[in-house]
């Protein structure tokens, strides 16, 4: 076995591995699978945590987890599918940001982790063992990981910032009530 089918075996395993996560945490947020909230759930999760409005928040990030998971495991679309998984793990680490660094403590370490491995697979591309090579690379072009990271980068950062501003007045409201009733 060359050195480049051995990477591209590694490129295999790396997306099979990353996909696959991502599509059970999809799943749980769209389909209640695997214990998790569906729909319903998810969407009162996405209110409390900030994102507005809590459904189509719900679903943007249940489908930007499974379907970039499954994209990612199918070797398809890659640039796209790896902006978009990074893109909604981008909105996860703002929630656990507040808890630091390492998931014992409720923090971002394993978001962080997922989002740079598939901002990764897209960037390098799916290698020969994925549809994207079988199709001639059609949806796999130069300027589509630009176009796609930068898309994906605005959005996070739209939505990220929307709510965080909203956490904001969120507080300054709670603060001054407090105030208010101490007087």
């Amino acid at each position: 076995m060359t050195c480049m089918n051995r990477r591209d075996l590694g490129l295999l395993v790396l997306r099979a591995g990353t996909g696959g996560v991502l599509m059970a945490h999809g799943a749980q947020k769209l389909l209640g699978w695997f214990g998790g909230g569906g729909i319903e759930g998810t969407t009162a999760a996405m209110e409390h945590m900030g994102f507005t409005p809590g459904r189509q928040s719900a679903i943007a990030s249940g489908l930007g987890e499974a379907g970039g998971g499954a994209l990612l495991l199918l070797g398809l679309a890659t640039p796209a599918a790896g902006a978009a998984a990074a893109g909604t793990m981008a909105g996860a680490v703002a929630v656990h940001a507040p808890a630091g660094f390492f998931a014992q403590g409720g923090g971002f370490e394993y978001p962080a982790f997922l989002g740079f491995t598939a901002a990764a697979i897209g960037v390098a591309g799916a290698g020969r063992y994925s549809v994207d090579h079988a199709t001639d690379h059609v949806f796999d072009q130069p300027w589509t990981v630009a176009l796609a990271f930068a898309g994906s980068a605005l959005a996070a950062a739209a939505v990220v910032g929307r709510r965080n501003k909203a956490q904001r007045a969120a507080q300054e409201d709670q603060e001054d009530q407090e105030a208010q009733e101490v007087r």
